[in-house]
């Protein structure tokens, strides 16, 4: 891997686009997992209006990166709309941190933070539009390991931030270390991004829903929604492994948080090992492999009854959210490879998918079973859309054979 890390290190619009992705997992990381104690304790939201605040903003946070997608096309340079988008990450989460009001906290959490967001969506086009001029297998590992980055800073925020405000009577200070994230990141883009965009093809001049009914192709949607199938697997596992933790296994809270922050740390390395694998073999093998650790992974959960057993499944759970985490990405911009912007918009599209088949995936698991039989139902739904996305890239090889 030291020759993709010379390559991102040489090339000024890969260097600046994964430097900035750094900065802006700090943005995550510093405020995510205090966003529902500051949004229900300190500032006294129900349950009901924080979960419905949640579920508008990731339809505004998904609204929000394909519509940016597509106009980031017809643009010939994307530095503009990631400034603007740093900016609303300054004020969104700045005004949380100053204002201690509910009013403040809904308004930014429903729109400016969302819009914050969207930073992540561009700044891979931006990335995508200089590697469609490289091979295709350094293209992909170059991906990768800019995600394995964002996952490290991901990883190594939240300690740190948990130490800095182990005796603060309030959390939102989190959301002022994010908005000074923000500012890193719209200073790094301001004094040293490119200033004529990428290079890469002219821009797209196709209309925006002409751009838009891209992604309803079934050629497109039918594998948006598989990758969001497998996503989903990843996030049923961040609300089942907890549960596990602490029923079925008989664990505390200290191993719930050792679990989320080894994992966190060993993702970065099997991310830049899937990165290395697409060079070599064809993405969607590559995906399918991965994913199949993550079901075998799974359905050894659903055994574990000791927290001994929870730790001992730490290199399968790494491995294999590591392949759905990182190596969607290529696989969703290479789906419209033509426009980068629309591409990678498909991740914010199937994070949200995701995130409704996870809840669907728990709500029916637990219904019929307890939390370890829910591990089996993930496992079973996670073989099930292996063996679609195998089949739906079988189609497509025999179709263009055939033509």
């Amino acid at each position: 891997m030291p020759s993709i890390f010379s390559l991102i290190l040489r090339d000024n619009r890969i260097r600046i686009p994964t430097v900035t992705l750094v900065a802006l997992a700090f943005t995550y990381a510093s405020t995510a997992p205090y966003q529902s104690i500051i949004g229900i304790n300190e500032l006294g939201l129900s349950n009901g209006a924080y979960s419905a605040l949640v579920f508008f903003s990731a339809i505004v946070n998904v609204t929000t990166s394909l519509t940016l997608g597509i106009w980031s096309d017809r643009l010939k340079e994307r530095r503009p709309l990631v400034l603007g988008l740093c900016v609303a990450g300054m004020l969104g989460f700045g005004s949380i941190a100053i204002f201690h009001s509910p009013v403040v906290f809904i308004f930014s959490t429903l729109l400016l933070v969302p819009m914050s967001n969207s930073t992540y969506s561009l700044l891979f086009a931006s990335l995508r539009a200089r590697t469609n001029q490289m091979d295709r297998g350094q293209g992909a590992a170059i991906t990768a390991t800019v995600r394995a980055l964002f996952s490290g800073s991901w990883a190594l925020a939240p300690g740190l931030i948990g130490l800095y405000l182990v005796s603060s009577p309030s959390m939102t200070p989190a959301y002022g270390i994010a908005a000074l994230a923000s500012c890193t990141c719209f200073c790094l883009y301001f004094f040293f991004a490119p200033r004529n965009g990428a290079a890469g093809p002219a821009p797209d001049h196709a209309g925006f829903f002409a751009s838009l009914k891209r992604i309803f192709v079934p050629h497109v949607l039918s594998r948006v929604t598989v990758m969001a199938m497998l996503f989903g697997l990843q996030r049923l596992n961040a609300m089942l492994l907890p549960l596990i933790i602490t029923h079925a296994a008989g664990g505390t809270v200290v191993d719930v948080g050792f679990m989320a922050g080894l994992t966190a740390l060993l993702e970065m390395p099997f991310m830049m090992m899937w990165g290395f694998a697409q060079r070599r073999f064809r993405t969607v093998h590559v995906l399918a492999f991965g994913a199949l650790i993550y079901c075998v992974y799974l359905l050894l959960l659903g055994f574990a009854s000791a927290p001994w057993h929870i730790y001992a499944l730490l290199l399968f759970n790494a491995c294999g959210a590591a392949a759905i985490l990182s190596v969607p990405i290529t696989y969703l911009q290479d789906l419209i490879a033509d426009r980068p912007g629309l591409g990678t918009s498909l991740i914010s599209l199937n994070t949200f998918i995701g995130v409704g088949i996870s809840a669907g995936l728990f709500a029916f698991g637990t219904a019929i079973t307890d939390y370890s039989g829910t591990a089996f139902v993930g496992a079973a739904a996670g073989i099930a859309s292996i063996g679609v996305l195998l089949y739906l890239e079988s189609s497509r090889r025999q179709a263009r054979q055939l033509a």
